[in-house]
């Protein structure tokens, strides 16, 4: 008999028991998480009812293989440009509700009795909120178009770039054993300098290397080479001291912003489907139920906890950014919930063997709590809103407004900004480049150099000189680069720039000092030469070099710049921006024109959304064709996409008159529409006229497709051809019109089957 190993047996429960419990979830309306979670705890040890799991370690590496797709694919979603997208608003509601909700969870441990290192984990798990969740429930609640989504969307995507740094830093914690303050910084740093590393390399290379391969590029290939980039970074991200998710997350990030980024998304989507699956069912299996019935009020508290500080610091998080207060509340209601990636943080501490066991049992348990509270919680946001105003001091709203008018004013671009924006970050991106390359010269190349030339030739001063000559490039534009494009200032601003030049140079001159210093430094002891002279040496370097470094460099930027803006400009090739219309008390909402509504097929006169809804059309979107403050008479028709401005209680209002669902209850097509053949008989009222003017097709709402005559065939027939008696007729269409053809006009029958 043949030996099925357990890993395929496993995988086999696990997937049908996931598939079972799913799609009654799914039945039920409920977020399928949990059912994955639910499937993971009926296959555990600790569930004797039913068939248990035999190879659990094996089943534990598949959920870590989860957990990188995950975040490849988090990654896919994120693009670094949707962070600077997103606003300040989002940025401060985000931090503020995570060191909120950190220092919360920590405290409630505390308070508990719980460790350090449980307390801190706790205020992990309990900071990020669920996107999965969130954006299920605003489908299912129909509020796409409110204004305060775009915040909430703006918020989880901060949430997830905070995430990952919580995963580095809660990693070097448990290693360490300590909170050092010196430590957390230092790995924050080191953590942002290879990002930045990594993102200038990838951005610079892969979408090269993908233009290169594009004709090889099919689907099955595309999937293939986007896997092992994610794989080898992993392995990168690894071997340096981070976490196989950060790896799985930078490449996800970087390849999200090449022209096939979009595609890879689709494409990984069933990958990180099956794993993900794996990776919740394995989280279920880790439930005791003997440990979530021991801490029931333990779960009630900490479920509670997590609501209404969600609440509260959101809330006050996005009061402090400018938005108002009705955007604050129902954006605080939106995200008081946890889940993926408390799973993930969970199961690190568990991985790492820094948590007690029953915080994971938790961990689950409040998420379960919190995500069925959710869609009720987005329900009642605007009727809480309402309760809230009514509550508060007319004094205190006015201060309100008066504080949000002032943070919504765009104030004009400080001087120290412009300096910042045009070489700041110049140099701060150039030093990462010169930074990484001297080290990785003086421990990969420098050994072999001196294996090479032996003990009499200097090796170090040699590579030292090969590494100057090659950060030339950059050491110049650290040195002396200059703004990347050209800005039209006003002439205060332009005076102010100028007299902040000097400042500016010395201040670059200092920094390239510094950098030049610590490249020579990883070759050389200040003891065997003057550390001055070398400086001096490499800040002379890039003078000299200044003929070669400028066009050199001036190549490499403007290919990653074409690189890093390669999808803004295919989306502008596809169409034009959309024009910001919205007024700033009002939404921009973007609707389709469904084929059931009552409106297609009139013009914005007949249809009467201003006179009806209160809302206005700033735009017909059809096809390629823009139709910008559309006039009266223009149609409405099925497809269009329309821009409409109005608060979001009119374009709720207006949205299932314009979105009209589909009828999923019509007859299928191949039983009402058809191909039939039918024998016209002599003496037939079509017979002796053409295909054109018989009125054939008029009858049945289809189309002649061929004609049998004599034997011989006849494909798609030309229109001026004569229908005669005995042809084989083949026709496509309305198959009941078809059958009851011949009693159609009484007298002889037209046809014979």
């Amino acid at each position: 008999m043949t030996h099925l190993p357990h890993l395929i047996q496993d995988l086999g429960i696990i997937l049908m028991t996931a598939a079972v419990v799913t799609l009654l979830f799914k039945k039920m309306k409920q977020p399928v998480v949990l059912g994955y979670l639910l499937a993971g705890f009926l296959l555990s040890p600790k569930f004797p009812l039913f068939i248990s799991v035999k190879d659990t370690v094996n089943i534990s590496i598949w959920a870590e293989i989860g957990v990188i797709f995950m975040l490849f694919g988090l990654g896919l979603e994120f693009s670094f440009k949707k962070l600077a997208k997103v606003g300040k608003s989002s940025t401060i509601t985000a931090s503020f509700e995570i060191l909120s909700m950190l220092g919360i969870g920590y405290l409630c441990g505390k308070a508990l009795g719980w460790s350090s290192m449980d307390s801190l984990f706790l205020g992990g798990i309990l900071s990020i909120s669920s996107t999965t969740i969130i954006v299920r429930a605003f489908e299912e609640l129909g509020l796409k178009g409110r204004n305060f989504v775009s915040l909430v969307f703006g918020v989880l995507v901060v949430e997830d770039l905070i995430a990952i740094l919580l995963l580095v830093l809660l990693s070097s914690v448990a290693a360490t054993q300590r909170l050092a303050g010196s430590e957390l910084v230092f790995t924050s740093l080191r953590l942002g300098f290879f990002m930045v590393l990594w993102f200038l390399l990838g951005i610079y290379l892969l979408p090269v290397l993908l233009k290169k391969l594009k004709t090889f590029l099919s689907d099955e290939t595309t999937l293939i080479v986007s896997l092992g980039l994610c794989l080898m970074m992993v392995i990168v991200a690894t071997s340096v001291g981070f976490s196989p998710a950060l790896g799985a997350f930078v490449m996800g990030s970087i390849l999200a912003e090449t022209r096939e980024g979009h595609r890879i998304e689709l494409l990984i989507v069933p990958v990180k489907d099956l794993f993900s699956a794996i990776f919740f069912v394995s989280v279920g299996m880790l439930i005791d139920l003997n440990v979530v019935v021991e801490y029931f009020w333990v779960i009630l508290l900490m479920s509670a906890a997590t609501i209404l500080g969600k609440i509260l610091s959101t809330s006050i998080g996005a009061l402090v950014s400018g938005q108002s207060l009705k955007s604050s509340v129902q954006s605080g209601m939106s995200l008081a919930q946890i889940g993926e990636f408390s799973f993930i943080i969970a199961t690190l501490g568990m991985n790492l063997k820094v948590t007690s066991d029953f915080l994971y049992p938790i961990a689950v348990a409040v998420s379960a709590v919190t995500t069925f509270t959710t869609p009720y919680l987005i329900g009642a946001s605007d009727s809480f809103y309402q309760w809230i105003e009514k509550k508060l001091p007319e004094s205190f709203k006015g201060a309100l407004s008066r504080y949000e008018v002032a943070m919504r004013t765009h104030a004009e671009e400080t001087v120290m900004a412009l300096i910042w924006r045009e070489y700041g970050v110049k140099i701060v991106l150039n030093s990462v480049v010169v930074i990484a390359l001297s080290v990785a010269m003086a421990r990969l190349v420098l050994p072999k150099i001196a294996g090479a030339l032996g003990e009499n030739i200097p090796a170090e001063l040699i590579t030292c000189l090969i590494t100057l000559v090659l950060a030339g490039p950059f050491l110049w534009a650290i040195f002396f680069g200059g703004p990347t494009h050209k800005v039209t200032y006003k002439g205060g601003t332009v005076r102010q720039l100028r007299n902040l030049q000097i400042g500016v140079a010395i201040t670059r001159f200092f920094i390239g000092c510094i950098v030049a210093g610590f490249l020579v430094s990883n070759f050389t002891s200040i003891f065997a030469y003057s550390g001055l002279s070398l400086v001096a040496l490499a800040a002379l370097s890039a003078v000299l070099f200044g003929k070669y470094s400028e066009p050199f460099y001036a190549k490499i930027e403007k290919r990653f710049l074409a690189n890093l803006t390669a999808n803004e400009r295919a989306e502008l090739e596809k169409k034009a921006k959309v024009p910001e219309l919205a007024p700033w008390n009002a939404t921009l909402a973007e609707f389709v024109v469904s084929s059931q509504s009552p409106l297609i097929v009139k013009s914005l006169q007949d249809a009467r959304i201003k006179e009806d809804y209160g809302v206005t059309v700033a735009m017909i979107e059809r096809g390629n064709q823009r139709i910008l403050a559309p006039k009266r008479h223009d149609l409405l028709l099925p497809g269009d996409r329309i821009f409409l401005i109005g608060t979001d209680e009119q374009l709720a209002s207006i949205r299932p008159v314009v979105e009209v669902p589909v009828n999923q209850e019509r007859v299928p097509l191949s039983e009402t529409y058809g191909l039939t053949s039918l024998t016209l008989i002599p003496g037939s009222r079509f017979i002796d006229k053409t295909i054109r003017n018989c009125g054939l097709r008029e009858a049945v709402d289809g189309l002649i497709v061929g004609i049998e005559r004599n034997g011989e065939r006849l494909l798609s027939p030309d229109s001026s051809l004569v229908l005669k008696g005995d042809d084989l007729i083949w026709i496509v269409g309305d198959v009941s019109k078809i059958k009851t053809l011949n009693s159609a006009g009484g007298g002889t029958p037209a046809f014979s089957k």
